[in-house]
């Protein structure tokens, strides 16, 4: 006959990926865009640094073109990661706005590409996305886009960013234990005391609840068959006044010392089904 092997005990577990787009974009205005041609091809103006998604850019244009093969022809128009950075992967918008007030932009986005081609790869600092043919000059120059020798360009990045999340665990840091002291206070108080205990001829005001759960002899005499009929005052023999008090502040100690613990555990149960 074969065996049967017990199962045993499967211990799952789970994690989430969670990939998001961190978005940010930068205006940059060129004034004096005349001044700028005939600097030369592969000769750019830069604008100021910005941040998305913690990486530094900046935004290049060239007024001549940015390679010789385009004899300058056409004006060239690049972002680049100005930070370091290794395989930052990210999304980009170039906008030439029209200045005309008609809202005819010139718009070139990777980001209605996404599910064809996925974010960009950027290797290191001065990976570049854009267009080296971006706009023919002499086009350019008689356009709506340059409106009193000025240009604007606003740019979109898109970085991606994404991370594993495990479960999540709770730590719960208990403070140091006061309660005998606290215990001693409430029976010297006598508040809340619903019994007198009088052993050896003094008299010692209780809780008989704390009693009855503490000891099987109290709860007997104070709930059970040995319940007596006067049970405002109850009367022991064969113990010490002193011990007895000590006794008393022990009970209740170790009573809430119980439902701190059992508080304890709801709360971890709680924290670890949320």
């Amino acid at each position: 006959m074969g065996t049967v092997e017990a199962c045993k005990d499967l211990t799952i577990s789970s994690s989430t990926s969670r990939t998001e787009i961190i978005n940010g974009s930068h205006e940059f205005r060129i004034m004096g865009y005349s001044l700028n041609k005939g600097m030369g091809i592969g000769k750019y103006v830069q604008s100021e640094t910005f941040v998305v998604g913690g990486y530094e850019w900046a935004i290049y244009f060239y007024p001549d073109g940015k390679s010789p093969e385009d004899n300058a022809s056409y004006v060239s128009l690049v972002i680049a990661l100005a930070s370091d950075g290794t395989d930052v992967r990210a999304l980009f918008e170039l906008t030439l706005v029209d200045q005309s007030g008609k809202n005819r932009h010139k718009v070139h986005s990777h980001f209605g590409r996404t599910l064809e081609s996925g974010p960009l790869s950027l290797k290191c600092r001065g990976s570049m996305w854009g267009f080296k043919r971006f706009f023919k000059r002499s086009m350019l120059e008689t356009s709506d886009y340059l409106k009193d020798d000025c240009l604007l360009i606003r740019c979109r990045v898109g970085v991606v960013r994404s991370q594993t999340e495990g479960p999540k665990t709770y730590s719960i840091t208990v403070p140091p234990s006061d309660i005998g002291q606290h215990f001693e206070q409430l029976l010297e108080s006598r508040k809340g005391a619903d019994v007198i205990v009088e052993v050896n001829g003094e008299n010692f005001p209780a809780h008989k609840l704390v009693l009855a759960a503490r000891s099987p002899v109290f709860k007997a005499q104070l709930f059970g068959p040995m319940k007596d009929i006067n049970t405002e005052c109850m009367d022991i023999d064969d113990m010490a006044a002193p011990i007895f008090k000590v006794f008393s502040i022990f009970l209740m100690f170790v009573t809430l010392c119980a439902l701190c613990v059992c508080t304890y555990i709801s709360i971890s149960c709680i924290f670890s089904l949320m």
